[in-house]
């Protein structure tokens, strides 16, 4: 089973445990009798006045219990949105949308996820939470962020998971097990995204946090799940020895605290089966991924996700068993206590540990990238990395580094990272990109008063780290040794990366040290985001100024204000983002719906051409808006508009997916639509069949729109000339200030 099938594995073992703040939430909750989710089954069509959270709790708690969720929690739960919404009872809907999340992604129903992690959101801002450090909020932003990262949208997990760090670190108590939970998703998207020194340390926290906070630790599901994940984050480090001794202590607890008829046993079952399959132990391999195949389908049921993975790593153990001449007994489930391993047992010498043999691995080819000097004409010009994967590897090995070693006193208090102006902060740099400002490089975010103490100095040091690398066949970056050149503990010096432009020096440089202040104020104008209560300055600020202050990516944040300046910048008011959309729905309906047929007819095409330029500007922009800023990011400067478009739209979770390809066909025929005559000669058609494909697909758009904006609440009209619907958006729109309204 390659390391791919592994990850596979991984993330398939966890659809319920520690990891997941919703799941945690609802065991905490009282439990429910059978009469009780009957009661609310029965009454589901009452639509009630009130809505009763912890009967609802209670209810779902009884349908886990006598494990008939597979047929039963669907329906419960989606009933339960209808009357929580009914009641007008919104932190009870943002409960049934936390449970929701929890269930639906153990089914494997991701894009039906889309619409709840959307909803969550945009509910838990209306109800003034983003603002706050809540429980609810932190709450919230766990399960949305592991919904995006069991769909594989690990960018947009990563950012919601550390938005729910910064919450945590006021929100919650030390031993608070959603903060394990937290640890928990983390160490798991770090895994799926191949940072595996990452993900163990982010697990033995959480096991630590748990362990803490558990009554008794031996017989505590959440400490066997803690095992299980931990064991499976060893695998691909082939640390085969500690992942056995902790997927077995793990199914100890389980037979300690007799709960093998939990549904979490099958991540246990599975995860063992799993370090079995690593040793080559295919016999306890298959026994043991037979066994929580029979969990999985009792508690969930066949048709998911869960189901099909395991169900393909029995086929491969099973190959593999027939393959090396090994007989497994039909009949055993590893039901029985002697077929599960003691904690305490050792590992066999098994083949799979031998990297010296025959079959050992040859070494990787290496790419070795020496940068050169500042103008080299052989600057960097085939980078098989990206830029945001360099400096992430330049971070790790050589800047923090050396911050530990010259300023230790400071070290828990400098945020690093890679964000701003640059193809590679946007992610999406290519070949054609690393001929100017690019290379080994991050940025130093520090307070005003650390900045005045070591600000200057940090900044030559940094300068002065070595930017020489190599990039196996695999992508890992190795740096050169920073060996130190004298007893001062100075690093050896190195060039620049490629040559650097002139927009990217001096006040306008795009790494090195800053005051976080600064930093921000160099890319919008402001130290930090404008205040809710000012729209007018939202209103000046460009969207691609909000992408380039957003993007990237932040390697280290201790004490969490360098995000949380930069999180202030994506939460756009709400009022704003309705603003925009209502200007954009009239943009799309001046120029796409009136202005492009009334040039086209009067043979106009140069004004048609330009008019085709502002309706897609519009329809691009009104597409990350209606997504919401907060969870998908601002639009970019028009040389990444469409990238960032197609990478949007390619989530399951995207809103108006398919307007990026539209658009793009408009751009493509409105050459010929604009400049292809009236046709001649026999067959000619000119611009026509252009001009009412183009037309067609404007009005789909604005058709497409209209759904959309019915399924937000945003609008009760079908009217889909979109300047009509402007009066309806802008009913949403709070405040009074009339910046915000359309005249």
């Amino acid at each position: 089973m390659d390391e791919e099938a592994l990850l596979k594995q991984f993330a398939a073992q966890f659809a319920h445990g520690p990891d997941d703040a919703d799941d945690t939430d609802a065991a905490a909750a009282a439990q429910g009798s059978d009469s009780t989710a009957n009661q609310a089954t029965d009454d589901a069509d009452q639509s009630p006045a009130t809505f009763d959270t912890q009967q609802f709790l209670n209810g779902l708690d009884a349908i886990f219990d006598r494990h008939t969720a597979a047929t039963e929690a669907g329906p419960y739960l989606e009933q339960a949105m209808v009357d929580a919404e009914n009641a007008g009872d919104e932190a009870g809907l943002l409960t049934v949308l936390n449970e929701t999340m929890g269930f639906y992604r153990s089914q494997g129903r991701h894009k039906e996820n889309q619409w709840i992690v959307q909803r969550a959101l945009e509910l838990a801002a209306r109800m003034g939470l983003t603002t706050g450090t809540s429980e609810a909020w932190a709450t919230t932003l766990i399960n949305c962020a592991t919904a995006m990262r069991a769909a594989q949208q690990y960018d947009q997990a990563e950012d919601l998971y550390h938005q729910a760090q910064s919450v945590c670190r006021h929100s919650l108590a030390p031993t608070d097990r959603r903060l394990a939970a937290l640890h928990n998703n983390l160490s798991m998207l770090y895994s799926e995204t191949n940072r595996p020194d990452k993900a163990e340390l982010e697990l033995r926290e959480a096991l630590r946090i748990i362990e803490a906070s558990s009554v008794n630790p031996d017989a505590d599901i959440d400490v066997a799940s803690s095992h299980t994940n931990l064991a499976l984050t060893l695998l691909p480090e082939h640390k085969l020895e500690g992942a056995h001794w902790h997927a077995a202590k793990a199914l100890e607890i389980y037979r300690t605290g007799h709960l093998e008829h939990s549904a979490h046993y099958a991540s246990a079952l599975a995860g063992f089966a799993q370090v079995c399959f690593a040793e080559r132990r295919y016999a306890d391999a298959v026994t043991g991924y037979r066994h929580a195949l029979a969990v999985i389908e009792e508690c969930y049921g066949k048709d998911t996700d869960y189901w099909r993975i395991t169900a393909d790593n029995l086929r491969q153990a099973e190959e593999a068993a027939a393959q090396a001449g090994v007989t497994v007994d039909n009949a055993g489930v590893a039901g029985d206590a002697g077929a599960l391993p003691q904690s305490g047992s050792r590992l066999s010498n098994s083949p799979a540990q031998d990297k010296t043999g025959a079959n050992a691995a040859s070494s990787p080819s290496t790419v070795s990238v020496s940068t050169g000097s500042a103008g080299a004409a052989e600057a960097v010009s085939a980078c098989p990395v990206s830029g945001l994967k360099l400096a992430r590897a330049f971070w790790t090995q050589m800047g923090k580094p050396m911050i530990a070693a010259k300023y230790p006193q400071y070290a828990g208090r400098i945020a690093a990272g890679l964000v701003g102006h640059g193809s590679e902060c946007y992610g999406f740099d290519d070949a054609y990109s690393q001929d100017h400002d690019f290379g080994p490089r991050f940025c130093l975010w520090l307070t005003d008063e650390d900045y005045a103490a070591i600000g200057e100095q940090l900044e030559v040091d940094y300068e002065a780290l070595p930017r020489k690398f190599s990039v196996d066949a695999q992508g890992r970056v190795t740096f050169e040794a920073h060996a130190r050149s004298d007893a001062s503990g100075a690093f050896p010096s190195a060039g620049a990366g490629s040559p650097v432009t002139p927009r990217a020096q001096g006040a306008n440089r795009r790494d090195g040290v800053f005051r976080i202040g600064d930093f921000f104020e160099s890319i919008t104008g402001y130290r930090t985001a404008p205040a809710q209560t000012a729209p007018h300055e939202w209103l000046m600020l460009q969207e691609s100024t909000l992408a380039a202050a957003t993007n990237g990516e932040v390697f280290a944040d201790p004490t969490g204000l360098f995000s949380k300046t930069r999180q202030g910048f994506k939460n756009m008011p709400d009022d704003v983002r309705l603003a925009l959309i209502s200007k954009r729905l009239g943009m799309i309906a001046q120029a796409g719906q009136y202005n492009l047929p009334r040039s086209l007819k009067r043979g106009d095409g140069a004004a048609a051409w330009l008019s085709i330029h502002e309706f897609v500007q519009a329809t691009a922009s009104l597409v990350f808006l209606v997504n919401v800023p907060m969870v998908v990011g601002y639009m970019p400067y028009y040389k990444w508009q469409f990238a960032a478009l197609r990478k949007l739209s390619g989530s399951m979770f995207a809103l108006l997916p398919n307007v990026g390809e539209q658009l793009e066909t408009v751009m493509r025929l409105s050459s010929a639509a604009c400049y292809g005559g009236a046709g001649f000669g026999e067959g000619g058609k000119g611009a026509a069949p252009a001009i009412e494909k183009i037309n067609d697909i404007v009005e789909q758009i604005a058709v497409d729109i209209v759904k959309e904006l019915k399924r937000e609440h945003l609008t009760t009209s079908g009217e889909t000339f979109l300047e009509w619907q402007r009066p309806y958006v802008e009913d949403h729109i709070a405040s009074d200030d009339p910046v915000l309204k359309s005249l």
